[in-house]
């Protein structure tokens, strides 16, 4: 199993929680041991000119050390917006790409044929995020199914895993990392 070491932080007791830095180098990653490096942006935030920045340079410095540069794509959208629009999450995953990353991370955007148009927008591979805390395994499954159906790489899931009730009983949802996604299976 590969590291992916994450380069940017936030906290949610900071003025701004949406707003992420950097705590890390790639040089530094490259030293622990790290196959990838990722990013976090949040567009349309107050400091999204200088998480873009962040990306940027980070993407330059990725390219000339040879690792690879995942790019969580997350868009903050106004009141009535939905974060989640096939528009706003193409355009995401877009921008992440042409700003460098190898792979992008965005939001599922509820079903096959709309994130089918983010996958095909975008010329580097496309991950979901597990998004907020599903009802059910069943539920997680479904999107994931989603996700690749439509061209999506793979999936990228923490909370909606690892705080299910069924995998604190050491039973419930898992999904293989060497399948991207691909095949899940209940225990």
């Amino acid at each position: 199993m590969g590291l992916i070491l994450h380069l940017s932080a936030s906290t949610q007791t900071g003025i701004d929680p949406n707003s992420k830095t950097l705590v890390c180098t790639v040089e530094e990653a490259i030293k622990l041991g790290a196959d990838a490096v990722s990013i976090h942006v949040n567009l349309g935030t107050g400091e999204e000119k200088s998480m873009l920045r962040d990306l940027g340079a980070v993407s330059k410095v990725a390219m000339e050390w040879g690792m690879p540069l995942l790019a969580m794509m997350y868009s903050k959208t106004r009141k009535g917006e939905d974060e989640k629009d096939v528009r706003i999450v193409k355009h995401s995953a877009r921008l992440g790409a042409e700003l460098g990353a190898d792979i992008v991370k965005v939001p599922y955007t509820g079903s096959p044929e709309s994130f089918r148009e983010v996958v095909e927008g975008c010329f580097v591979p496309v991950v979901i995020a597990g998004g907020g805390k599903r009802e059910t395994d069943q539920d997680i499954l479904e999107m994931v199914k989603g996700a690749m159906d439509a061209g999506g790489a793979g999936v990228s899931i923490g909370r909606n895993v690892f705080s299910t009730k069924t995998h604190q009983r050491s039973s419930g949802l898992s999904v293989r990392p060497s399948t991207m996604g691909r095949r899940s299976k209940k225990h």
